[in-house]
């Protein structure tokens, strides 16, 4: 062998070398992370799931008893222990998010179209998760059986006179309790402990009506309190169940009279019960299980003002003849509520969320806002069967 025939590279011709094949090995290791195949997979069987929820209510139902309740409880326990939402930290955040995303990603996987693509797909699994957790979670529980039908009410359309009627039970057990309550000087009641005893309250009240109603599955969690309530308010929002952290969360600039019933509205929705109306319907019941009078108190008396609007539609006579058998104090309580809420009655952001809640429950087969009202059908007939 002649010797004198080897080249050997020179240093600047080896690192030229590997700077040529550098992009090739870059380009070879960029692959769309597992956990993100795993994500658009278990969306991609939630997407048939949907269909199925949609077409049969019997398997909504089941998928809902056996299924969702292990869904919502490990997301809930999974951020059960954050001090703060993390629903509402996220949002806040998204404006930074979005800016740290884009700067990152023009920087490290601007180089090719493959690598923006598949930067992309890693960004977009996040809404793929968001659909996954909505419909495991949520969905068997929009498009199952009715409240009415899991407790045996008969509900039909109501009369003015069964309005009535039913204002005039619900009345009487608020008159009976309304003496135990205390009263500020400016009308509203004072809420006589902190959100962290009232959690646990609702959740003993909760333990007692999961004995008594099969549907309602157990799980011990905690309301979390928004941190800009006061913003918040302007949205006419006094609650919001987080499907995708699993968190129920409550607006506290509201009045205490409105906190217990609101927290149990939304730990409903944190225990299947998706409808407006029926939320509303197993705060109601669920509240009337509690020891503390507060708690009841609340439930009476937020049932009342439903009534109250339904019965002034359906009756002017009848309105007032029930309004004059009110509580003095509970009276005074709503008028207070009423000069509070005029700074945030009418403004811009309320027609916005309004919109946008109403075609969200829409799109998910209820009737909108309009289903938070009715919730008096539910309570006619809870009555009617008393």
């Amino acid at each position: 062998m002649d010797q004198n025939n080897i080249q050997i590279p020179t240093e600047e011709e080896k690192e030229a070398q590997k700077q040529t094949e550098r992009p090739v090995q870059n380009e070879r290791k960029l692959k769309l992370p597992l956990v993100c195949k795993i994500i658009y997979a278990l969306a991609a069987l939630c997407a048939v799931l949907y269909i199925c929820f949609i077409c049969f209510p019997e398997f909504s139902d089941i998928f809902n008893r056996y299924v969702s309740p292990f869904v919502r409880g490990f997301l809930a326990t999974l951020t059960g222990w954050i001090p703060f939402s993390l629903a509402e930290f996220l949002l806040l955040m998204v404006p930074f998010i979005v800016i740290a995303i884009v700067v990152f990603g023009l920087k490290r996987y601007s180089s090719s179209w493959r690598d923006v693509l598949i930067f992309s797909l890693t960004i977009l699994s996040v809404a793929a998760y968001v659909f996954s957790t909505f419909t495991l979670g949520f969905v068997p529980a929009y498009r199952g059986s009715r409240l009415d039908k899991k407790l045996g009410l008969d509900k039909q359309p109501v009369s003015a006179e069964e309005l009535r009627d039913t204002t005039y039970a619900v009345l009487e057990e608020l008159t009976a309790i309304e003496s135990e309550i205390g009263f500020k000087s400016d009308g509203f009641s004072v809420m006589p402990y902190s959100y962290e005893e009232l959690n646990d309250k609702l959740m003993d009240a909760y333990d007692v009506a999961c004995e008594k109603y099969d549907f309602i599955p157990k799980l011990h969690s905690r309301v979390k309190r928004i941190m800009l309530s006061e913003p918040m308010t302007f949205t006419h929002i006094s609650g919001v169940y987080t499907f995708f952290t699993g968190e129920a969360n409550i607006n506290t600039n509201f009045p205490d009279y409105t906190l217990p019933y609101t927290a149990a509205h939304e730990l409903a929705h944190q225990r299947g019960i998706a409808r407006e109306d029926e939320a509303n319907f197993v705060a109601f019941l669920v509240c009337k299980e509690s020891d503390d009078v507060y708690i009841r108190y609340s439930a009476y008396l937020n049932m009342y003002e439903y009534l109250r609007n339904a019965l002034y539609s359906a009756s002017t006579d009848y309105y007032t003849e029930t309004y004059y058998s009110v509580p003095v104090n509970c009276r005074k309580e709503m008028a207070a509520y009423s000069k509070f809420f005029d700074k945030y009655r009418e403004n811009v952001i309320e027609e916005v969320s309004e919109t946008v809640n109403d075609t969200f429950l829409t799109i998910n087969g209820t009737e909108g806002t309009r289903s938070y009202g009715m919730v008096v059908d539910l309570a006619v007939a809870y009555y009617k069967a008393q």
